[in-house]
């Protein structure tokens, strides 16, 4: 991440932006040089190839007097496949993004056919440049999360408080050692955080800072499921036009961060899914989001990812190669989680 600081008050409210499928604001001109790749992580799928494409569609089972034609068949998992890749982009000697991906899928077959169950934790972290250690921040965040949700995932899908306990435990984590180094001011460390817990069918994601998840559906386009927290969006949140909120000099500047300072001035957003269609989603730091990179090229580095013909494992790269001829000014990290649906084929004993 660049330079930013944090600021002591915070966006806190949260909605998702839908992305019209024909915008195409010009573009900056692309660098000849070749991305540097630091670190690679793809899942094998677990989907097979004639998974196919699912929506909301309708049942004849709707109970009395509901209408049948837009009454919704329930869905079910029939595969989840991920991949994760970081990159230090072209103008930073170290890399202070950090991501992690743990993920599980049960198959169970019979004479129905195959079944899955399937949950997985991604997380993607921005060590705060000009802070020092941001790359130490970055990765004691998503560690400190990966050993939380070990202890503190059971059955069901963790609910609201326990992910906020979660990120506000990283959050002390963290500070606690700022506290202990005696530093202050942009000397100390922190990071942004973005993060998604899938069961099932069912999404929970939360995020502090200014990295983002995107879903990609093909009836719905491209989302952008969080709002960055920084000046510029508490000020549009506050009822200034969007070109004033942004021609302000602290406009990028964070309103939250994980570290630099105590929890009282941490309120994570928090928001829950329940998937009815085939999708996409994308987790990245703004490495990759700066510039409208995935408002402008969504329909040809994306959409075609939902297919289960397509790898994960080079979209990923070309998506890093396109962040690298754009945004090569910062660290570049991003993670792809790819969920296919069928209608519920009934309950199974696992």
């Amino acid at each position: 991440m660049e330079a930013k600081t944090t600021a002591s008050s915070f966006a806190a409210t949260q909605s998702a932006i839908a992305v019209a499928a024909d915008e195409n604001p010009p573009q900056k001109a692309s660098s000849a040089d070749e991305p540097t790749t630091e670190k690679l992580v793809n899942m094998p799928p677990v989907e097979p190839e004639d998974s196919f494409d699912s929506g909301p569609m309708s049942t004849r089972g709707a109970s009395e007097g509901e209408d049948l034609s837009t009454a919704v068949l329930p869905m079910e998992l029939l595969s989840l496949t991920d991949g994760g890749y970081t990159d230090r982009g072209r103008s930073r000697h170290h890399n202070e993004d950090y991501f992690g991906m743990r993920s599980q899928v049960k198959k169970q077959l019979s004479s129905r056919g195959k079944k899955y169950q399937a949950r997985g934790l991604y997380i993607v972290c921005d060590g705060m440049g000009g802070h020092a250690a941001g790359e130490v921040a970055s990765a004691m965040a998503v560690e400190t999360l990966q050993r939380y949700f070990i202890a503190n995932w059971h059955d069901d899908l963790p609910d609201r408080e326990t992910i906020e306990k979660g990120i506000l435990l990283t959050n002390e984590t963290i500070f606690n050692i700022n506290q202990k180094n005696s530093r202050s001011g942009n000397g100390r460390m922190g990071t942004t955080l973005v993060m998604a817990l899938v069961q099932d069918t069912k999404v929970a994601f939360a995020h502090v800072g200014d990295s983002r998840i995107y879903r990609v559906t093909r009836k719905g386009g491209l989302e952008q499921l969080t709002i960055d927290h920084e000046v510029g969006q508490r000020a549009i949140q506050g009822g200034v036009a969007p070109e004033i909120a942004y021609a302000r000099p602290d406009a990028y500047q964070l309103t939250q961060a994980l570290g630099p300072h105590g929890s009282k001035f941490i309120k994570p957003d928090v928001h829950f899914l329940e998937l009815q269609e085939d999708s996409l989603f994308l987790l990245c730091s703004d490495g990759l989001s700066d510039n409208a990179l995935v408002e402008n090229h969504w329909q040809t580095y994306l959409t075609p990812l939902i297919s289960s013909s397509s790898s994960l494992d080079k979209g990923l790269r070309k998506l890093i190669d396109l962040a690298n001829q754009h945004n090569g000014h910062d660290n570049i990290t991003a993670i792809l989680i790819r969920m296919k649906l069928r209608p519920y084929l009934g309950s199974g004993n696992w």
